[in-house]
Formats: C-alpha cells, structure tokens, sequence
C-alpha cells in the first residue's frame, strides 16, 4: 500500500491536507507510512515523524541513511500531553522551516494503551489541528491502529479527519463523517468529581492571596510526593491557572490539590467562560505580552483536561510523582 495523501476532498481547497491512516500490524504500517517520508524526502520537503517509539524505531529502520534527514519524535514523551502536541511538536517544527516547500509530519497521537483520562484531549486534539494549520501549505498524516483500537477511536477518526486511507489500501476517500467541531463539543465533558479525602487540598482565592495560595500548593505538592521538578511544575501551574482566573474568569475561583494513583492533580475553577477551544495550544510570539498562562501548563503538565460550561471553565493538569 502507498499513501498517497495529496487528493482532497471536494469542499478542501485548502492547502493543509490532514488524512488519517488506517493499518493492522508492522507490514501495513510501514507500507502507510514510509512511501510518505521517502515522497518528502524526494521533493525536498522538510518531514517530521512523531510516533510512539516502537513505530518510530520500524520507521527508522526501514528508511536507513535516509532516515538522517529526518525529524524523529518519540510521541509518548513529546505528546504525552495531546494539550502540548500542537505547539511543542506540530507547529514548533512547522514554524521552523523556511516558507514556500509544504511540510510533511506523521502524527500519532492516539495508541492503545492512552488512559480514559487521556482520550478526549487526544480526540479534541485531532479535531483541533484542522483550525490550527487551516490555510498551511503542510500536510499532517495520522496512523489509526485497527487492529488494538476500540470502536470509538476509529470512529473518532472519522470524524476528524477530511481524508481517510483505509487499511490495506492504495488510495483514499473523503470522509463522510467529517465534523471537527462535533467533536470538540462532545469532549467538552464535566470532569470526574474530585474524591473527598485527608489529602485534599482545597481552597478559594483571590487578587490578594494569590502569593499565599501558591505557596500552600507547592508545600501540599512536597507532601503528596512531588519534588524537582514536578514541583516546581506544580508552583508554576497553580501561579498562571490562580492568575488567569483573577484576570479572565471572574475575579475569585477555586484550587485544588489531591493524589491519584501515581499523580498529583491540580485543579483551577472559576466563573469565566473559555470560549476559544486553541487557548493555550498556540505558539507566543517573543514579544507578545501576557497570552502564555494556558500554554505554559500545556507545555510542562503530563495531561491538561478542561471543560467550560455555562456556570463557569474547570482546568485539571496531572502531574507524575
């Protein structure tokens, strides 16, 4: 099987092209994925592959030498958070490279294995790619395991991708499922309840306490496990999560610090409203001023959740003890 990933469908003029990929095993896999980077690497094309390692490695191996001309990423570490793949690992190489060549990046950011807490980020994520790099001479190709993904991801798939290459396939089609922003909304779900318990850590805040609150959350961090830098993380996070909510979300909200299994969460709630579902999946430009809060959390949390509602935009961020 080829993929061949240029053909749009009908209504996607637009040069960004974004097709998923379906495969069953190591063989189909390679044969998906491979002809892309060597048609890259033939047009001169700068190409990115970020995967999960044991992907990364069938891929390195395959193309040999060639491989030296390409961008690797081992996706359970760049993209552990799917809240940071977007300007940590799509748009940071994107940006880089100079203007007029298209650019070509293998994505896989949806693997067996991503916990139910993961999930929606990594569909929402999906769909948010079509917005972020609408208009880009880049096309951006994501691999779907049939063979160990449940039916929701591959229907998810559906969904967030115009294109789609079908398993064992040399072509593609359109995807008659495609609606991205259906499935930004239906991940916009309220997040599990906190636990109640001895190590819970909750507390209210204002513009006047913010310096206090910070300080109680870092010594709650040190007792749940955390140290280094999880803690400093931790520091941070609650500084720009407090901060934004006295700015944007009303003046008052709400922290929260409490273990789960081998994680410490950090929870912010206020009364505003996060209307623009790429906040803090953007890339800052150096001498933008503020804009960073939600970014930054992205960028150094293992998993951002977030739901906003009528009543008011809940943040979660996890941290590995």
């Amino acid at each position: 099987m080829t993929a061949v990933v240029e053909a749009r469908s009908a209504e996607a003029a637009d040069p960004f092209v974004h097709p998923a990929l379906f495969y069953a095993g190591a063989r189909e896999y390679v044969s998906g994925t491979v002809p892309f980077v060597r048609a890259a690497l033939a047009a001169g094309e700068p190409v990115a592959v970020a995967v999960p390692g044991e992907n990364l490695r069938l891929i390195q191996d395959e193309l040999g030498a060639d491989g030296d001309a390409v961008r690797f990423l081992d996706m359970r570490e760049a993209g552990r958070n799917p809240g940071r793949i977007i300007p940590g690992v799509l748009r940071a190489f994107a940006d880089a490279q100079p203007p007029g060549r298209r650019v070509r990046i293998i994505g896989e950011p949806v693997w067996a294995g991503r916990s139910p807490a993961e999930y929606p980020a990594c569909a929402q994520h999906e769909a948010l790619i079509n917005a972020a790099f609408q208009g880009r001479e880049i096309t951006i190709l994501c691999p779907y395991d049939t063979s160990r993904l449940d039916e929701r991801a591959l229907a998810d798939a559906h969904a967030t991708h115009p294109v789609l290459i079908p398993a064992g396939s040399a072509g593609e089609r359109a995807s008659a499922a495609y609606d991205p922003d259906g499935v930004v909304a239906r991940y916009n779900e309220p997040l599990p309840p906190v636990p109640d318990g001895p190590d819970l850590l909750s507390v209210g805040f204002h513009k006047d306490v913010l310096s206090a609150v910070r300080h109680s959350a870092t010594d709650h961090g040190a007792r749940l496990g955390l140290s280094g830098l999880a803690l400093e993380n931790l520091t941070l996070i609650t500084a720009e999560l407090t901060t934004n909510s006295v700015v944007h979300g009303g003046g008052t909200g709400v922290l929260t610090v409490w273990p789960d299994s081998g994680s410490v969460l950090c929870q912010v709630r206020d009364g505003g409203r996060l209307a623009d579902p790429l906040a803090g999946r953007r890339p800052v430009a150096r001498d933008q001023r503020g804009g960073r809060g939600l970014l930054l959390v992205n960028l150094v949390a293992d998993l951002v959740r977030v739901h906003a509602g009528p009543e008011g935009t809940t943040i979660r961020a996890y941290l590995g003890r």
